[in-house]
Formats: structure tokens, C-alpha cells, sequence
């Protein structure tokens, strides 16, 4: 009788073993169910606090553990500049992220939080990581593959600081170089920009071949969340002021700005950020038909779309007059998460507020934490939330800065390449008695870098690891050869030394967003007279950095060769490889070259095109052998 009793004692614990488990079984924390019910399962057990709270991005200075539990934060960013320490190691960045993520995961659903970056060229925010080339001379190398093999290596140095998501690629097309942002597009073609969203299968892994298109994907703990941007026509505004009005036809917005959207969709682009420009007037923060209308109805992306920094504020003119009416008009445009990212009390009593009202559905609400959740879920957040350091190492590899060396190799373009066409000057000998190299960017690795670089608008000098253009040539000519520095020199030096050939690197200075919008598009002083002193006493190589055509024309006649090099990033080797020979000229303009400012905007296809080169000039050399 005694062992009839334990026989239903076991079995009745069992039974309430299983209906326990049951109980504490949460079907969007299984990995093995669909995502769709995954999705389904956790919307239906969030309040509107924690549905608002996931559409709510701020800046990591604002990040602490109390914020993220009360507010119920579901995405934070690095701005421009943002970092946890000067100089802060891989180490420090994950331990940074990881404190925030806790404070995420300890809320009462645990969704884990979303961080980003702006990893434009390269993963440019951090100390020691590997500086690629800006879009630009990335467009000059007409290489997708490359810029494939970019992607890789940016996902794995994004991911060594514990970072999955990045606020790139940018596929805008400059129309008009006088754009203080042009340097971040790949060309004025929208078929090199369409060609160059290679990128994203890069950073995201690629698509299984059965995907739906528009569905975002993530392929593992390796690769990082995408974003195309601006849409769109960002790169098309009146006289290329920064933020301002497109003017242009739907065909023309659709054929020249759109195209590369279509190819990012398809590669699974997991979010799309809106530009701060208007399209006839319109602002696109605000623009229900092109946000809702057209990227998510007509193109079927399924990922979520985001305003850019304090965008929604800017829909009103001056911005922020009326912040609850931006919150209203951004939300139901289709703005998915708002990158407030300072004064989110407002942004989320606001929006909160609109909510109950009525005034935004809440069917407008559970689209936007769908789709978030879509794109966390796809990516593996949910079973990875917190990182390690497994990806330290990748952290400007000498594997990544080889590859962004080839790159600068194949950026640049020749221009010019003697005074008469029978008597080349490139490729440069390596031994010669003494050459002199001159100019402000010569030793610059900052102003070789450009904007969004360490900071927003980039700097000056060391700011991180690279190799400078003079210590490349230094480390490429023969051991017999002098070379000597001067970074403005006077005519005496230059006509008192006997020098074989002289090296001027010039260009522009850093610069990001409105501050580099520009009327004139000179190179800054002392550049000209840099040119004018040494070109005009001996064999001169001028090398151009910038992020885009620069005046040239008073001074081309002087000029033996003439390269343009772009923005190259932290491997100026890449500069001397090509200079000296050990590997020939290949790239293309991207854009074209102007003789005045006055022509501007022409474009390639343009009825009075008039340029100093041509769309796709670039004159080739042979390597000399290394």
C-alpha cells in the first residue's frame, strides 16, 4: 500500500514538474521557433511604455543603468566623436556595451538593446582601427568586390568593440561637389553607387538564396546591422547646401537618387536612415508617400526605418518650434525609431501622449516595434545580447590594413603625367640623390584621413594609427636616396638643393556635413603658393587630398603629374606603392573634374558638359616591377 502511495506521490510530481515548465516556457525566447511567432509572442506582452521605449535611440552619454531601466530604452548610439575613453581599447568599448546591455536585459520582458555607429570608412570612431578610404576614392576604384572584402573586414572591427549595427553604407549621389558631404558618396553615377552597395552583403553576410526580398538579414556573430542612407536625394540639393531642398521630378528622383535602395533592399539592408533634405519642399522626416509609400509599401522592405540625428526636430523651420507636432508628423510618415538622442522625457511623453489620443494609431506603433524586433531577432540578439572579446585581435589587423592599402592603391587617379605626352614622369624613380617632399598633407595622417575620423569633423595630426604619405615614400625609396621635408618651403630651399623631383601633397582640411559645404572649393593656403614655388622650379608630382574636384585650373599648366588621391585613410603605403611603381595607375574619376565652380552642378550626361576631365578619366601606368 505504502509503495501504491509513492508510485502517485512521483507521478503527481512529475506532472506538476511539466506543467511548471510549461509555465515558465516564453516562446519568443526560443530560437528554434519561427521568427514571425517570435515577434507575434513578445508584441503581445509589451505595454505601450515598452513598445515607445524601443523606438527611443540615445546617445551613450546618456546611457546610464537607471535611464535604460525607467525608460526602457531599446537602441543607444555613438555620435560622432562619442567614445568611452581617448584612445579607448577594444576591452573598454565591450565593457561598455556590455554595461549597458545588462541594464537592458534586467528589464522586465529583457529585450535586449540595439547599439550603433557611425563605421563609415572603417570603424572610424575608434583609436587603432583600420581607416579605409572615404566613398569617393572607394567609387575611383570601380572594384565591388573590394569594397565587399571592406565590409568584412569593418563588420569584424565593429564587432571587436562589441558593437553589431552601423550607420552605413551611405548611397547617395553627389549631383553637385559644392555638397559638404560629397566625399561620402561613391559617384555622381548611380550605377557606380548601385555597383558599390556591394558593401552590404560585406557587413551582413549574404542573403540565403529562398529570402524574400526586403527582408533584412544578419548571418552571425561576425557581421553587423547595415543601414542605407539618406534616403533620399540627399545628394541632390539646391547648389549642394547640406540638408536642403532637391529639386527635381518624381523620374529624376526615381532614376538618379533611388536606383542603389533597390539594390540594398535586395541585399537584405537591415535599416534604412532618412535624410534631412526635403524633395520639392517636402521634408523627407515628414514624407508619408516616399517613407510608408514607397520604401516600405512599393519597395517591400521589411526592416525598420530611422531618422537621422535630432531629423525629426528639423522637420519644422527653425527646428524644434514645435517638437510634439515633429514627434506626430515623423512617426507617421513611417519613422520607425527616433534617434532623439539627448531629450527622450520629451520625445516618449510626447509620442505617449500623441498614442493615447489617438492622434498615432497604435497599429502605427506595433509596425515600427515589428519591424525593430524583426531586425534584432534576424540578427541573433535575443541568443547574443552580450559580447566578448573574441574579435579583439581584428581591431586594425595587419590582415584589414592591407586590404585598405589596395584600396588606396586603386583609388587614385592619374590626372596628368607630363607636360608632353612622350615624356612621362611617373612612375617616380627610387633612387635619386635627393627629392624633396612638400606640402600640408604630406605629414598629416588627420588631414589624410578627413572628417569622421576619431571626431565628427576629423582632426589634425596623429589622431590614430596609420602611415603618413611621407613616411611612405621615406620607406619606398631606395636607402641611398635624401629625402627632405618641408612642409611650405621658400624658393631658396627649393632652388639651393639640386633635388632630382619633388613631391607636393596638398588638399583640403577635415570637414563633415554643413561645415564642408563650399562656394568656391579652393585648396586652403598655403596649398596654391606650396604648388606655384616648387612646381615652378622643378620636376614636380602634385598629390591631391580631398573629398572631392578642387580649383586646379590656374595651376595645371605648372604641375609635371598630377594624382588625385582622395581622402585615403590611415595606409598612405598605398599612395607611395603606385607613385614609385610597384603597382600602375588604375582608377577612374568617379565625378567629374570641373575647370570652374561657375559650371556648377554638371554631371556626366549634362547638355553643356565642359569639364577639365571627364566622368571616368584616369590615365594608366605600367608597375615597374617591386
Amino acid at each position: 500500500m505504502a509503495s501504491f502511495a509513492t508510485l502517485w506521490l512521483c507521478i503527481f510530481f512529475l506532472l506538476c514538474c511539466a506543467y511548471a515548465g510549461e509555465a515558465d516556457y516564453i516562446l519568443y525566447k526560443d530560437h528554434k521557433q519561427h521568427l514571425n511567432y517570435r515577434i507575434k509572442d513578445l508584441l503581445s506582452r509589451m505595454t505601450l511604455a515598452e513598445k515607445i521605449g524601443q523606438m527611443t535611440q540615445i546617445e551613450r552619454k546618456n546611457a546610464s543603468a537607471d535611464v535604460m531601466k525607467n525608460y526602457l530604452i531599446g537602441s543607444v548610439l555613438s555620435g560622432g566623436g562619442s567614445v568611452p575613453a581617448p584612445m579607448a581599447s577594444a576591452e573598454v568599448w565591450v565593457n561598455t556595451v556590455n554595461e549597458i546591455q545588462r541594464a537592458a536585459l534586467s528589464t522586465r520582458l529583457g529585450i535586449p538593446m540595439l547599439y550603433g555607429i557611425d563605421a563609415v570608412h572603417g570603424h572610424n570612431n575608434v583609436y587603432n582601427a583600420t581607416i579605409f578610404p572615404h566613398n569617393i576614392g572607394l567609387g575611383a576604384t570601380r572594384d565591388p568586390e573590394l569594397v565587399r572584402r571592406i565590409g568584412v573586414a569593418t563588420a569584424l572591427e565593429v564587432r571587436a568593440t562589441g558593437i553589431p549595427y552601423t550607420f552605413a553604407p551611405c548611397i547617395a549621389v553627389c549631383r553637385d561637389p559644392r555638397w559638404g558631404r560629397c566625399y561620402e558618396s561613391y559617384s555622381e553615377d548611380h550605377a557606380v553607387v548601385q555597383a558599390m552597395t556591394e558593401i552590404i552583403p560585406g557587413l551582413q553576410g549574404d542573403i540565403p538564396a529562398n529570402s524574400s526580398k526586403g527582408v533584412p538579414y544578419v548571418a552571425g556573430k561576425d557581421k553587423v546591422a547595415a543601414c542605407a542612407k539618406h534616403f533620399v536625394g540627399d545628394g541632390g540639393t539646391h547648389n549642394g547646401i547640406n540638408e536642403n531642398n532637391t529639386i527635381i521630378d518624381r523620374h529624376g528622383l526615381l532614376s538618379i537618387h533611388m536606383p542603389a535602395y533597390y539594390n540594398a533592399i535586395i541585399n537584405g539592408v537591415s535599416t534604412v536612415m532618412v535624410s534631412y533634405s526635403s524633395w520639392n519642399g517636402v521634408k523627407m522626416h515628414a514624407n508619408y508617400n516616399m517613407v510608408t509609400g514607397y520604401l516600405k509599401n512599393t519597395l517591400k522592405f521589411r526592416g525598420f526605418v530611422i531618422s537621422d540625428w535630432q531629423g525629426i526636430d528639423r522637420i519644422t523651420t527653425p527646428a524644434d518650434v514645435n517638437y510634439t507636432y515633429s514627434v506626430l508628423q515623423g512617426v507617421n510618415a513611417g519613422i520607425d525609431m527616433v534617434m532623439v538622442p539627448y531629450d527622450y522625457p520629451t520625445f516618449i511623453n510626447d509620442l505617449t501622449s500623441l498614442v493615447n489620443k489617438g492622434v498615432i494609431s497604435m497599429s502605427r506603433i506595433d509596425d515600427a516595434v515589428r519591424r525593430i524586433l524583426r531586425v534584432k531577432f534576424t540578427m541573433g540578439l535575443f541568443e547574443n545580447a552580450l559580447a566578448d572579446l573574441s574579435f579583439a585581435e581584428q581591431l586594425g589587423s595587419r590582415e584589414h590594413r592591407d586590404i585598405a592599402r589596395e584600396a588606396v592603391r586603386k583609388s587614385l587617379v592619374l590626372l596628368k603625367n607630363g607636360k608632353r605626352a612622350n615624356e612621362p614622369i611617373l612612375p617616380l624613380p627610387k633612387k635619386a640623390s635627393s627629392i624633396l617632399v612638400a606640402g600640408t598633407h604630406a605629414n598629416n595622417l588627420g588631414y589624410q584621413c578627413g572628417g569622421w575620423t576619431i571626431e565628427w569633423q576629423g582632426g589634425s595630426g596623429d589622431t590614430t594609427v596609420g602611415t603618413t604619405i611621407l613616411d611612405a615614400i621615406k620607406f619606398t625609396v631606395d636607402g641611398s636616396t635624401d629625402v627632405i621635408y618641408s612642409e611650405n618651403p621658400d624658393a631658396s630651399l627649393v632652388k639651393a638643393n639640386n633635388f632630382s623631383y619633388a613631391i607636393v601633397v596638398v588638399g583640403e582640411t577635415p570637414y563633415a556635413e554643413t561645415n564642408g559645404d563650399s562656394l568656391n572649393l579652393t585648396i586652403p593656403d598655403p596649398g596654391p603658393s606650396t604648388i606655384q614655388t616648387v612646381c615652378g622650379a622643378i620636376k614636380c608630382v602634385v598629390v591631391i587630398i580631398s573629398g572631392r574636384p578642387v580649383v586646379i585650373t590656374p595651376y595645371i599648366a605648372s604641375i609635371d603629374a598630377l594624382v588625385a588621391a582622395w581622402l585615403p585613410g590611415s595606409e598612405g603605403q598605398g599612395v607611395a606603392d603606385v607613385l614609385f611603381g610597384d603597382y600602375g595607375f588604375t582608377g577612374k574619376l568617379p565625378r567629374t573634374w570641373f575647370k570652374s565652380v561657375d559650371q556648377l552642378p554638371m554631371n556626366v550626361g549634362d547638355k553643356h558638359y565642359d569639364p577639365l576631365f571627364p566622368f571616368g578619366f584616369g590615365l594608366t601606368t605600367m608597375p615597374t616591377g617591386r
